[in-house]
């Protein structure tokens, strides 16, 4: 999974709807299957897009060692930049993770289960757990988030970038990705449950993790 998030231009889906399905597919008709694809949609659009924070981060790095070592050069907004973009691939590249099942997982019983029973414990996980955890976060992360906003806080290391409250705010965005994403998935669980589903295609069954 983590090479569906480092390495997008070789992940590319097999079928127009390329979610990690544990169920079959839910008929794009229904409101909710639609709002299921547009936020599964944004999701993938956030992770490919900030995969390629990796890349920079790589770059940057071995441009930081190259200046130090050969030419005894240096900056800290450089070295700071690198600390950004690995808290951006991590957080803005969470719902896309959660949405091809990459987060880690202890699974005794979900695997063995029809695809009624997954949609039940993705239902009752998503309404029950993560998206209420999403919420607790945005909530205990708002006050932190907002004074650093009214301080328009900037690095504490002389010459380093100016942009903390911004970097903050990622957790914001985060949580309400991720939130976002547990709807979506809570949607295609209860369209299951209710019968709006129908087989998927051979070869696009779950994935093994």
């Amino acid at each position: 999974m983590l090479c569906q998030l480092f390495f997008p231009l070789y992940n590319e889906p097999t079928h127009a709807d390329p979610t990690c399905n544990n169920y079959p597919m839910t008929r794009a008709s229904h409101p909710l299957a639609r709002a299921a694809h547009a936020i599964d949609a944004l999701s993938e659009w956030c992770g490919r897009t900030v995969s390629w924070l990796t890349l920079g981060m790589v770059l940057v790095t071995f441009l930081v060692v190259i200046l130090r070592y050969a030419f005894n050069l240096g900056w800290i907004a450089m070295q700071e930049s690198i600390t950004y973009m690995h808290a951006l691939v991590f957080l803005i590249g969470a719902a896309y993770t959660l949405k091809h099942g990459g987060h880690v997982r202890v699974d005794i019983f979900y695997r063995t289960m029809g695809h009624r029973g997954r949609a039940c414990v993705d239902l009752g996980g998503a309404l029950f757990l993560l998206i209420p955890v999403c919420a607790f976060i945005a909530w205990a992360s708002w006050d932190y988030v907002a004074t650093s906003w009214s301080l328009l806080e900037g690095s504490r290391e002389t010459g380093g970038l100016p942009g903390v409250f911004l970097l903050k705010s990622a957790i914001l965005v985060m949580a309400a990705l991720v939130l976002l994403q547990g709807l979506g998935m809570a949607a295609r669980a209860l369209l299951v449950l209710l019968g709006h589903a129908e087989t998927a295609p051979a070869g696009e069954g779950p994935q093994e993790l």
